[in-house]
């Protein structure tokens, strides 16, 4: 029984380790984020305003869509930005911040919903 329990302990534990890949770079490690997660994130936070999809308005005219972030901005330099909590163009996005998994997520998402991502 206790051989059991602790299999089932461990994969849990492991489990909630798969969903962060991290990747080394020249500069250190870097969390992989997932664009699956990221469109849930988008979804909840982000889609009242924004057109978070590959087609559409946004629901606020001032509110860019997302699928045009990746043509205007190089979409991994805002991770800097989502860290220390955005700062916008239209004054009723609230202000957020997110964590450095929900950033890779966000930026993995961008990066899809855009086009511009690695294997896109």
């Amino acid at each position: 029984m206790t051989a059991r329990w602790i299999a089932a302990l461990s994969a849990l534990t492991l489990g909630g380790c798969a969903g962060e890949a991290v990747r080394q770079t020249e500069t250190g490690p870097v969390i992989m984020g997932s664009a699956d997660r990221g469109a849930m994130l988008v979804q909840q936070k982000c889609a009242g305003c924004h057109s978070v999809e590959r087609s559409g308005d946004s629901p606020m005219a001032a509110a860019p869509p997302f699928r045009a972030m990746g043509v205007l901005y190089p979409v991994s330099d805002l991770q800097e930005a989502f860290a220390e909590g955005l700062v916008t163009a239209h004054p009723s996005m609230p202000a957020f911040e997110l964590q450095s998994t929900e950033i890779a997520d966000l930026i993995a998402y961008l990066e899809r919903v855009s086009g511009t991502g690695p294997g896109v």
